[in-house]
């Protein structure tokens, strides 16, 4: 199962670095970051090695972080490829909660990570329609490897 991080930041200027220079001093990478914001509070929604070991320095560094199940799936690297599998999931009765996505230029496939309340509902509707659902493995180095 992929474990994203989800960190709520105060809004103010420096607090992302804050975070990045606690994960970077603590031996963690970070492959996937997304931040959102409101006016009073920003939420940064990250993959990154040993999820576990890096929300525990999270909260030692006074953050608040809860680890999340998330899917992450390949999405063929083409107009209309998310359209189809948003279409596939809400078929199937799926909410998506939110969602993000990254891609290597020139690459086939772009990963999207969705939130979504019934993982492993979802995997299987997924990988019954032929898709590549992602393990924690191939994102990143998971905790206890």
């Amino acid at each position: 199962m992929v474990e994203q991080l989800s960190v709520f930041l105060e809004n103010r200027a420096g607090r992302l670095a804050e975070l990045a220079h606690a994960l970077g001093d603590a031996g963690h990478d970070m492959k996937v970051l997304s931040v959102a914001d409101t006016s009073e509070f920003g939420v940064a929604r990250l993959l990154c090695d040993r999820p576990s070991a890096a929300c525990d320095v999270l909260q030692a560094k006074g953050f608040g972080v809860t680890l999340t199940p998330v899917v992450a799936v390949e999405v063929p690297n083409r107009p209309g490829g998310l359209a189809s599998v948003l279409e596939l999931m809400g078929g199937a009765g799926i909410n998506i909660g939110y969602a993000y996505c990254f891609v290597t230029p020139g690459a086939e496939y772009a990963v999207d990570i969705f939130r979504v309340e019934d993982v492993e509902k979802a995997t299987d509707v997924l990988e019954r329609a032929g898709l590549r659902v992602l393990s924690a493995g191939e994102l990143y180095e998971a905790d206890g490897v």
